[in-house]
């Protein structure tokens, strides 16, 4: 097999193109007998003949002419992957692919979301709703670029996190629900929770909490997302835990209350597994949440 050089290639394409080795070399800048002479080498190297010279120009051979198309085709493809490259490099094509929980969506994902897109209107964006221990796996698939999850988390050893908003969890009720308006721990009980389920961590975090201090965390409704929690403490079924920057709006409009200085510090994370290259616009809006959350 000849190893021919990509370049003889590239100066074929233009010669057979114009049926000039004067054009050809224009377009190339350089000259008619260093263009005559990678077209000999290229001969030379193939072992036949590409093209036909005369006083009226260049016609190709029949090989000339099946090179030549198979040429085309290909550089055809070399300058379309160019292309495609330098609009990656300027960010106006890009795939970017997150899975978030939903106190990260409102933690972070949805402010960085508003200002990058501004910026860069053609990024593609796959945004899929999991639980951590759903945002692990995906990760771990190759389905996701990063993740953005919450504390508490177990994450494999090549998995590289990085804190990007701390926020506390604290104890709310319906303004109308009939209830104490400082409990202690052993007081939240004698109330109906709502919770997250037992598929999540924060279920297991409440669990430890409760049981270090010899009590059972045993919630009344269990439900799959956190954004569920407040529309049921709102609608008088129970109190719960929800983060302090989800609630702030409604503790202001008086919708809901305060009902204990109990508060649990939890994080919003970035994750990320560090054997997986990520793409340019993955990287950079990677950078964006990291600046914008610095």
């Amino acid at each position: 097999m000849n190893n021919v050089s990509y370049d003889y290639y590239r100066i074929f394409y233009y010669v057979a193109k114009y049926k000039s080795i004067s054009q050809a070399a224009k377009i190339l800048h350089s000259n008619q007998p260093n263009i005559t002479k990678f077209m000999n080498k290229l001969e030379q190297q193939l072992g036949c003949k590409l093209m036909n010279r005369s006083n009226k120009g260049i016609s190709l051979t029949p090989e000339g002419e099946q090179l030549f198309e198979h040429v085309t085709i290909a550089y055809n493809q070399l300058q379309e992957a160019e292309q495609q490259l330098s609009s990656a490099r300027q960010l106006q094509t890009g795939t970017i692919r997150i899975s978030t929980t939903e106190i990260g969506m409102h933690g972070v994902l949805l402010s960085c979301l508003l200002n990058f897109r501004k910026k860069y209107p053609n990024i593609h964006f796959m945004i899929s709703n999991e639980s951590c221990t759903q945002a692990i796996e995906s990760l771990k698939k190759g389905m996701a670029d990063f993740a953005l999850v919450t504390t508490p988390l177990s994450a494999p050893f090549n998995f590289k996190t990085r804190t990007l908003k701390s926020f506390e969890e604290i104890l709310v009720a319906s303004c109308d629900f009939d209830c104490h308006q400082n409990m202690e721990m052993k007081d939240i009980l004698s109330y109906p929770i709502i919770s997250l389920g037992r598929h999540a961590k924060t279920y297991e975090l409440y669990e430890q909490i409760f049981s270090s201090d010899g009590l059972e965390w045993k919630p009344d409704i269990e439900v799959a997302t956190a954004d569920q929690i407040l529309p049921m403490i709102k609608m008088n079924l129970g109190i719960g835990f929800v983060p302090d920057f989800i609630v702030q709006e409604d503790l202001e409009k008086g919708l809901v209350k305060q009902v204990s200085n109990l508060k649990f510090k939890r994080d919003i994370v970035l994750l990320e597994d560090t054997t997986i290259q990520l793409n340019i616009a993955s990287k950079t809006f990677k950078e964006h949440m990291i600046k914008k959350t610095g």
